[in-house]
Order: structure tokens, then sequence, then C-alpha cells
């Protein structure tokens, strides 16, 4: 597999956002777990883990996947004229399209959410390029959203922002995509500003292939060469 071919991510939030729930999807949507096999919380192998309902130490999964075009899409960015007004979207379909029907391999990490365990966040976000920020719709930005961004954001990792559990009765799907795009400005990201923010439900699986694909068209490949020694 090329480096180029390779992304390394994790999922950071405020602690029962749904971290874990969506790294289920992950690993079902890619194959790596076979579904007979499946099990909730699947990453959260220790026994304090499953009885607490919470991660608590970061948990590593390689997975392979491979991005494929719709026919759609692909029929779309050869019908668009190229003017100055479709100038960002032909940018945004010819990197879609240099990466069709590519093979990778996705490294995700599953970080705990609970304050108490920020040191395990902090060394995950030192192996990654990028990271999704995970935000409840029912519950909006909370302290550990807000820490565990800054840590990110210290890194100069990716950042894709995703409202989760979109599907309960009191999402505020609206309202908290507004929180986070007021949150980006008021830490100077103004580049996150416009940025999409993906609608997900972890639990129905919901608009989580279009997020895994996202992370393979923002976040960029591994830097270094594999040949020199480690630091």
């Amino acid at each position: 597999m090329e480096q180029k071919n390779i992304r390394n991510f994790c999922i950071i939030s405020h602690i029962d956002h749904g971290k874990s729930t969506l790294a289920d999807r992950f690993l079902e949507l890619t194959g790596t777990i076979e579904k007979r096999k499946m099990k909730e919380q699947f990453l959260d192998q220790m026994e304090l883990e499953r009885e607490k309902g919470i991660t608590i130490k970061l948990q590593p999964v390689r997975m392979a996947y491979e991005y494929k075009i719709s026919n759609f899409e692909n029929r779309i960015s050869n019908q668009l004229p190229n003017d100055l007004i479709l100038n960002d979207l032909l940018k945004i379909q010819n990197s879609k399209l240099e990466i069709a029907n590519s093979r990778f391999i996705l490294n995700l990490i599953d970080t705990p959410g609970h304050v108490d365990f920020t040191y395990e966040v902090s060394r995950s976000l030192q192996a990654v390029e990028g990271a999704i920020l995970l935000v409840d719709a029912t519950k909006g930005i909370q302290a550990q959203t807000l820490a565990n961004l800054h840590l990110a954001l210290n890194q100069d990792l990716v950042i894709i922002p995703a409202i989760n559990k979109i599907d309960l009765d009191g999402a505020r799907v609206e309202e908290i995509e507004k929180e986070i795009r007021e949150l980006f400005l008021s830490l100077g990201k103004e580049e996150y500003f416009s940025q999409k923010i993906h609608k997900i439900s972890g639990k129905e699986g919901t608009g989580v292939e279009e997020l895994l694909k996202a992370v393979i068209e923002n976040v960029p490949s591994p830097k270094g060469e594999k040949e020199k020694p480690l630091r």
C-alpha cells in the first residue's frame, strides 16, 4: 500500500456523544468485523469499559476501504461548465475523481471522552493527521468537546465536524450546526466556518459512509519516510 493511500484519524467528543457507536459503524462498513461477530462498542475490550459503557483506553484499529465515486457524481463532474461560479465545486469533484476506485488503509483511534482520561486523547492526537469532531444533536457543545478540539487544533490536525444522533426526537440539528460554526469563528478558525458539517446517526448508520469518505478526501496522508529510523 502506497503511503498516499493511508489515512490516520481519530474520533473526539464529549463523553456519551457516540464515538464508540460510530466506530462500530465504520467497522461494519469496511467489513473489518463480520456482522455475526459484531457487538456494541466493539473496540471497548476492557471489562471495566464494557461495565461502565465508556472508553478508557485509546483503541486503534486498521480498516481497508475502497473509495468509489457514484456514476451520478462522475456524470455531473463531466457536465459542469468551467466558470468561476462553479470553480470550487469543480475542485471538489476533480479531487474525488483522482482518488476514485482507489483502495485505502484507514487507521482509526477511538478516544475516551471522559475528562479523567485526557492523557489518552493527547497520545492519540500525536499519532494522526485528522480528527472527526463529534457533537451530540441533543446536547450540543460540552466541556470535553472544547477541550479535545483545542488539543486537536494545537496539533494542527484537520478537523471534520459531525453532528451525531440526528435520529433522536430531541435533536436540534440546525441550532447545533450554528453553535459549531460560531465556535470555529471564536477560535479564529474562519476556514472551518463554511466547511460542511456532516449530519449522521451512528446508531442507524445514516450519513456514516459519506463521513468516512470525507476523511479520505480531507485528511492528508502521513508524512515522513518509512525507511528512516524512528526518533
